[in-house]
């Protein structure tokens, strides 16, 4: 068993790194470091809430060290029987009313705050053409993965959200399966996803992901969903309004087809054994079943979580249990006449996929 002593110097030890710790933080996850006009009305609110608290710590400690001190055996003596103070009317406001107060410094703000970032409102407003003043996406969770689709562009992608800065975006959250919580940390607070209802809310984006140590802000989902919740990431990608309405606008247009060899051969092998469940033309109507996969060339991680690049999607393919388990992605022999896939088709299909590109 831990003596006195090394407790305290244990305890120490975690205060002083909890203070070092507490200024640690990834500009693109990290909720102390607001990225947006909710994330940062929140941010305001932990802070007076943190504050309020302190101040309750404070005070009570000083009473409490004033009463040892003040009140100790060896300064008044056995006999010192201390002024009864019951029933004062005075201490009985003072201590009813200071609780009030605190609560009140904290409940305006909330309740204010909770409705001002409950309000969509102006999710449906028109502009004088019957055209949508502000952007919506429809957001779908799925085992274990994200689809986004915009409705007034007619355009729809996976795994990576691609917004405009500086103006509001408003979200229509449902889940085609269980229930899970979407998340990004750096913009705003989480909101369920569920099965039976949508629920919609609306963020902001104050800074071009571009500008970012990894390029982009990353989300989550926040609900334990499944084996693979913990890998169910998804990231976003925010862009200035020119930029966006000209990805918007790449986004429109039918994918080329490549011209590369090897790549024309992963395309006959995706047509023939991956077309069923993933869709490589961002317009038109989702498949249902898999992400669509018309950036994919453009993304920053495979499945959400894994590195970017040839290899890692050739493993991903040939294995897709492994990295995530209980997703939905079959195994190769299940869409290849029972067969897995040679080298030579898993490189075909690679060089297929990471040419799926919009952007420049």
């Amino acid at each position: 068993m831990m003596k006195g002593p090394k407790k305290w110097r244990l305890f120490a030890l975690m205060t002083a790194l909890l203070v070092f710790l507490s200024g640690c933080g990834r500009e693109e996850i990290s909720t102390l470091i607001p990225a947006g006009k909710v994330a940062q009305d929140q941010f305001n609110l932990l802070i007076l809430s943190s504050i309020v608290m302190l101040f309750v710590i404070v005070v009570v400690t000083i009473i409490y060290v004033l009463a040892i001190v003040k009140f100790r055996r060896s300064k008044v003596g056995e006999d010192m029987i201390p002024e009864q103070v019951e029933g004062s009317a005075r201490l009985e406001f003072i201590w009813t009313a200071i609780p009030i107060v605190l609560l009140l410094i904290l409940a305006v703000p909330t309740v204010y705050s909770t409705f001002d970032l409950a309000d969509v409102t102006a999710m449906d407003a028109q502009d004088e053409d019957g055209a949508a003043e502000n952007l919506t996406v429809n957001v779908t969770g799925k085992l274990y993965w994200w689809e986004f689709e915009y409705p007034e562009q007619e355009i729809r992608t996976a795994q990576e959200l691609v917004v405009p800065t500086d103006e509001r975006v408003y979200f229509n959250l449902i889940a085609a399966d269980v229930k899970h919580s979407f998340w990004i940390p750096s913009v705003g607070g989480k909101l369920d996803v569920n099965p039976e209802n949508v629920n919609t809310f609306y963020l902001e984006f104050d800074k071009e992901s571009s500008e970012l140590e990894e390029g982009v802000y990353f989300g989550k989902c926040a609900e334990l969903c499944g084996p693979s919740h913990a890998l169910m990431d998804f990231k976003v990608k925010t862009l200035n309004r020119e930029d966006f309405d000209a990805w918007v606008a790449a986004m429109q247009e039918e994918q080329a087809a490549p011209t590369d060899t090897v790549a024309q051969e992963g395309q006959q092998i995706f047509e023939q054994s991956c077309i069923a469940c993933h869709a490589t033309n961002a317009a038109g109507a989702a498949t249902g079943v898999g992400p669509n996969l018309a950036t994919f060339g453009d993304r920053t991680t495979i499945a959400g979580f894994m590195e970017h690049d040839e290899e890692t999607l050739k493993n991903w393919i040939a294995d897709p249990q492994q990295y995530k388990p209980g997703n939905l992605m079959p195994n190769p022999e299940e869409i290849n006449n029972g067969e897995p896939f040679s080298d030579q088709e898993l490189d075909a299909l690679a060089a297929y996929l990471m040419g799926l590109k919009v952007e420049e």
